[in-house]
């Protein structure tokens, strides 16, 4: 059968995974944006702001999954490349046996150690009560949301983008209306969010899961043990996810603990505005850059050089007409984005978020550029190299410059630290791009 992502087009095939992708990244993620929305209109800042300080400990689980979801498909589509489905099968059933356990064992420790781990998030007493409710629901909706992620990029390997983007779309529409009805209607505040995202996720899995019944499906449940030699590729291609995932949720930590000690809870609830605005603005750069993965694995095993080069290039353009039309945006309507999330009568909330936008905006230039740089780099099995990017971006330069700029400068001015921390890594990132540039890979033939 013609695979088109080797043979076709480099514009079509990439735009036909890429819009899918990009559709069902964001549905998979608009729980916790409506979440938001609504929570910020019809509860109070204050349930905002708890949501935020959440955010750290539910990056830890998410960036696990990401591993094994992401490193897993780039080593299942180089299997699919050279036509050994067996093995793509094996690598499938392995992953999903792994995130389907450490979700259960996340959801045991969250019930068990509840109030240690949110006061070790930095909840102060007041807001325990109020997020530990939504929490302990909200630690087994994960199981279920961990499990969709792994089954929606393996079955996209195999040609149902389709399918994925269905499922998702879905569920974020009935995400979106349970949201209307248990929030704005029957005022279930913090509890009507995470019940709305537990209906919602379930049935996002069941649509996926009817990929089993499809004749055409390759992937199948193949209860065989992973050997080494793919195990290590998958955690080496897949560890820049995780440190991509879990480095954020050290850095709204270290954030949420200056907002707290400078601002108060409020700085809480208007940072959480800016990190909703970094969530979506990533959700499109990573649709992009998983169907990037996708073409580039394939072409790499089938040593298909210069059509990686082709559509590294693609995704590069259509990040850059992202970027530009985000900081757009962003410079001319910033009330626009603030009063997404954030009630008319929260005045102090909308200032602050809008100030902070004033500040960060740069990094929206060239955070998507780094994005995929490092995902090239991982498609290509140059995990290092990836993990270095995804390491300075992601934690080894904000966490240090916030600290060191919020000892030098007054009041929010430290978050400059954010988009310095991405220019700084874009000069290292053109760097390892240039090093390990597609033609490169030729010559090492």
């Amino acid at each position: 059968m013609n695979n088109t992502v080797l043979t076709g087009s480099i514009l079509s095939s990439f735009l036909k995974l890429a819009i899918p992708s990009i559709l069902g990244l964001i549905a998979i993620t608009t729980a916790s944006i409506v979440d938001g929305m609504f929570i910020g209109h019809y509860v109070n800042a204050e349930g905002l702001a708890a949501i935020n300080l959440l955010l750290p400990y539910l990056s830890l689980i998410f960036g696990i999954a990401l591993m094994f979801s992401i490193g897993g498909a780039v080593r299942a589509g180089f299997y699919i490349g050279q036509n050994e489905f067996d093995k793509s099968s094996a690598i499938f059933s392995q992953c999903l046996i792994v995130i389907v356990s450490i979700g259960l064992l996340f959801a045991l420790f969250s019930w068990l150690f509840s109030d240690a781990i949110l006061s070790l998030l930095g909840f102060p007493e007041t807001l325990i009560s109020v997020i530990e409710p939504y929490f302990h629901i909200i630690s087994l909706v994960v199981v279920v949301q961990i499990t969709t992620m792994v089954m929606y990029y393996f079955i996209r390997q195999d040609g149902s983008q389709t399918l994925g983007s269905v499922a998702l779309i879905t569920g974020s529409i009935i995400n979106i209306v349970l949201d209307f009805l248990f929030i704005a209607v029957f005022s279930w505040e913090l509890e009507g969010a995470a019940a709305a995202t537990a209906i919602a996720q379930t049935i996002q899995l069941v649509i996926l899961s009817s990929y089993f019944f499809k004749k055409k499906s390759k992937l199948k449940i193949r209860w065989q043990a992973l050997s080494g030699k793919d195990l290590a590729p998958i955690v080496m291609n897949g560890g820049s996810e995780f440190i991509n995932e879990l480095s954020a949720g050290i850095v709204i930590l270290v954030l949420n603990w200056l907002m707290i000690s400078r601002i108060g809870i409020h700085g809480v609830a208007a940072f959480a505005v800016i990190n909703y605005l970094i969530f979506i603005s990533l959700m499109l750069y990573y649709g992009i850059a998983d169907a990037l993965h996708l073409v580039i694995s394939q072409n790499y095993g089938a040593k298909k050089y210069a059509r990686i080069q082709a559509y590294l290039i693609t995704a590069s353009i259509c990040i850059l007409v992202l970027s530009l039309s985000l900081v757009i945006l962003l410079v001319i309507h910033p009330d626009l984005v603030s009063g997404l999330f954030l009630d008319n009568d929260l005045h102090s909330t909308h200032s602050l978020s809008q100030q902070f936008i004033g500040i960060i905006w740069p990094l929206f230039l060239i955070n998507g550029i780094n994005i995929i740089i490092s995902v090239y780099l991982t498609a290509i099995g140059q995990a290092i190299p990836s993990m270095t990017i995804a390491l300075l971006r992601g934690l080894i330069l904000p966490t240090s410059l916030l600290v060191i700029m919020s000892l030098l400068l007054t009041d929010d001015l430290f978050l400059i630290a954010l988009p310095v921390s991405e220019w700084v890594t874009f000069i290292v990132a053109i760097v390892m791009l240039c090093k390990y540039r597609p033609t490169s890979l030729l010559r090492k033939e």
